[in-house]
């Protein structure tokens, strides 16, 4: 999956830092303390409703282009780029255990020189999907 583009609208909160929604996915919200916190907030916000639709094989929506967007006032918008990678690879990374099958002899030599199985495989996999 490509890098997907949402845009944010940051609402500059009464009592201080900002809360967040997104045109595109109206169940969407959360908050942060200030800027910087209330960006990686919106980064985890968008990250679970994107794989929420993902989990239940809903489609994703279009962004809606910024400029189509009208804002009221202390608010903003942002355009939040999301990795799909990037969010499993911080959310997801727990090991499962894989059962697999190679030549006798391709065991052996490889484990004659300490190869970490599981390092290889992990490699390989990146390579080949041009992770």
């Amino acid at each position: 999956m490509k890098k997907l583009f949402y845009p944010a609208l940051f609402h500059k909160a009464e009592e201080g830092g900002f809360w967040i929604t997104f045109p595109d996915f109206p169940e969407c919200m959360t908050q942060g303390e200030n800027m910087q916190n209330a960006y990686e907030m919106a980064w985890d916000a968008l990250g679970l409703a994107v794989v929420s639709r993902i989990e239940n094989r809903e489609s994703l929506p279009p962004a809606t282009e910024p400029y189509a967007i009208t804002a009221v006032s202390d608010t903003f918008c942002i355009i939040v780029p999301f990795d799909l990678i990037a969010y499993q690879k911080k959310h997801n990374s727990k090991a499962i255990k894989k059962t697999l099958s190679i030549p006798e002899w391709l065991n052996e030599a490889a484990t004659d020189m300490n190869v970490n199985f599981s390092q290889v495989l992990q490699d390989a996999l990146i390579q080949k999907l041009n992770l």
